[in-house]
């Protein structure tokens, strides 16, 4: 009996030196926490990270309807000259070659611009650039519309060119805050909001023009820019140009203002993305890894644009002068168009013109779904390359012979074709430049842009009343040399993830690694001695 007691004596002296060695439960549950904690604090998120873990949702469509109308402004002011074109040249008696220079002097302003507001976007934010530039192109639109001459004319319509080259940096704004899945789908359709503008001020000249004169037509179309100013103030700066400029904070709070409206949650851990001191910077356009990219892509929009705005004024030419089914504009169809002092042409468009035109306009949305299609089915650099070659088919159809009918259906797939490749190649440029110098890249491309649209006026309103297809040679001639140069770009930029640094073309840097954690030394098992009885 007594030896049985001091067996269990010796026993529970053994179980308690055991549980003296282990942990208590309690505290493995609180190390476990503690381990948690700072596991959550070691992860870090980029911006990328933290836009396609938001996803989509009503920020974006937001920012689809109010960057979207800023298109509507822009093609109100660039389709404005050729509504306006046979009212001032009856007013002010001009020839052709001055019609002409009223497009040239716009795309003059853009061109100039059009650097200086992608420096500065990169420099010093998209929003404040896009928002100067709605109030710098409503202020000088308005003013156009009380010119007293030819002179001021030209003058005041270079200025809302320079104004207009400062919102097209809100495609770049937009660009920065789509998830990579939904850009390809989404940015095509902002085509719908250029027809729109293209179509409404067809629809003012139309009922306008014949009644109150071109100067009313301007002031009432100045409305769309005094509107969107206010709206604009829904849209937050870049947070991409945020963390690009160092401010980390800002960007943080411009994530967590679209995931509370989407009603997502941002990625764990801490926003951490390296800041740069090259914003804004040309020569990153010129490096080893972008320089072809950039060769290429500023002839590519070059052509963009010389087709273009070749598709739009030819339009209008043709109609205006009735050089329609006229292989040469001979003396009969040149008197036709003068006065009778021989001074200019003057004669305005009637019901049926802008009903071609407005018809032709519907054709730059009519094969938006063929263009969704190709940009997810084929990628980028052979959508650019198949819609640059078809356009050059359909420069050299329009000079068929053919029924007012089959005039419009040519036009209307020419100005889809066209239309297309210039919402393709803004994707492509977009996607392709990293954010320090995505504007200043966007900057250089619009003004090579500007350059073609500078020389189609007098190809497409000065040659056309010399010969119609020597006019419209030129531009078949340059799509296809274009749609060989897309061909051979060497970046592919389906699906792939916005750059936020210049470094490279592949693929973003890794995390940095984790610091490793503390080892816990597991506790000894301790087993009882054998007792001896």
């Amino acid at each position: 009996m007594a030896e049985g007691m001091k067996t269990q004596l010796v026993s529970a002296i053994h179980l308690q030196d055991l549980e003296l060695h282990e942990k208590p439960p309690a505290s493995n549950e609180q190390d476990k926490r503690n381990k948690n904690l700072a596991s959550s604090t070691n992860q870090t998120y980029t911006v990328e990270d933290a836009v396609e873990t938001i996803g989509f949702g009503r920020f974006h469509i937001l920012l689809f309807v109010i960057m979207g109308s800023s298109n509507i402004v822009e093609a109100m002011e660039i389709m404005l000259l050729a509504v306006v074109s046979p009212e001032i040249r009856c007013e002010w008696h001009l020839e052709d070659w001055q019609v002409a220079l009223v497009s040239t002097m716009v795309f003059l302003g853009f061109m100039l611009c059009g650097v200086l507001g992608g420096y500065f976007a990169d420099r010093y934010g998209r929003w404040t650039v896009v928002f100067g530039g709605f109030m710098w192109s409503a202020y000088f639109s308005l003013l156009t519309s009380f010119a007293p001459t030819y002179s001021w004319f030209i003058f005041l319509r270079s200025m809302v060119g320079c104004g207009v080259a400062g919102v097209s940096q809100g495609f770049v704004l937009k660009t920065e805050f789509i998830p990579a899945k939904y850009r390809a789908f989404l940015l095509p359709l902002a085509t719908i909001f250029w027809m729109i503008g293209s179509m409404l001020i067809i629809v003012l000249g139309m009922l306008v023009v014949p009644t109150l004169g071109w100067r009313w037509m301007i002031r009432i179309s100045v409305a769309p820019s005094i509107i969107l100013i206010f709206l604009f103030k829904f849209i937050p700066e870049s947070a991409r140009y945020h963390v690009s400029a160092g401010n980390i904070p800002a960007a943080l709070k411009t994530l967590q203002r679209i995931a509370k409206m989407n009603r997502a949650s941002l990625p764990p851990g801490q926003l951490v993305e390296p800041a740069s001191t090259e914003r804004g910077n040309w020569r990153h356009l010129l490096s080893p890894t972008f320089r072809r990219t950039s060769l290429l892509l500023w002839y590519s929009w070059f052509v963009a644009s010389f087709a273009y705005y070749g598709s739009v004024l030819s339009s209008s030419e043709l109609l205006e002068k009735n050089l329609l089914c006229v292989t040469n504009a001979d003396h009969e169809h040149q008197v036709k168009h003068r006065q009778e002092d021989g001074l200019c042409y003057c004669i305005p468009f009637g019901y049926g013109d802008y009903q071609t035109l407005l018809i032709s306009s519907f054709g730059e949305v009519a094969l938006v779904p063929l263009n969704i299609g190709l940009l997810n089915l084929f990628g980028r650099k052979m959508t650019l390359t198949v819609l640059q070659l078809l356009a050059a088919v359909f420069f050299m159809l329009i000079n068929i012979c053919t029924t007012m009918f089959g005039f419009t259906v040519l036009f209307f797939l020419l100005r889809s074709l066209v239309s297309m490749n210039f919402n393709v190649v803004y994707i492509y440029t977009a996607e392709v430049y990293p954010t320090v110098a995505r504007s200043i890249g966007m900057g250089f491309c619009t003004s090579f842009s500007r350059i073609g649209g500078m020389i189609a006026p007098f190809i497409a309103q000065v040659l056309m009343s010399q010969s119609v297809i020597m006019a419209l040679t030129p531009f078949a001639v340059a799509c296809l040399i274009c749609s060989l140069g897309n061909f051979l770009l060497p970046i592919e930029t389906k699906g792939r993830a916005l750059l936020p640094q210049a470094a490279s073309n592949g693929p973003r840097p890794p995390r940095p690694p984790h610091p490793p954690r503390p080892q816990t030394p597991r506790p000894q098992m301790v087993r009882p001695a054998n007792t001896i009885p």
